[in-house]
């Protein structure tokens, strides 16, 4: 998987390009982990990326509740197939999802 990172004072905006799985999600956590101080608004750009497993719904859910207590979240251009994973493990409704 290949992370994109564009950072400007609280706003941070990551594009995902790949597979975010059992491989990949500890990837996606060290570069979360490392970015977030002081973010308030953050954007997970899904365009590119191809399938998403229980490990990255996991990294999601984390950041989520990161997030919640210090700003915003919100994933964009997601894909019909990594959608369907949203709405069937209910991630539709803690993920706000443009």
């Amino acid at each position: 998987m290949t992370i994109t990172k564009i950072k400007n004072d609280n706003f941070l905006t990551l594009k995902l390009e790949g597979r975010l799985d059992t491989t990949t999600a500890p990837q996606l956590e060290n570069e979360l982990s490392e970015n977030l101080d002081g973010v308030t608004e953050l954007t997970i750009d899904f365009a590119e990326l191809s399938y998403i497993s229980s490990a990255g719904l996991r990294v999601l859910l984390a950041t989520q509740k990161r997030m919640n207590k210090q700003g915003s979240m919100k994933l964009i251009n997601v894909n019909e197939i990594v959608m369907e994973v949203f709405e069937i493990t209910g991630f539709v409704d803690i993920l706000t999802i443009e």
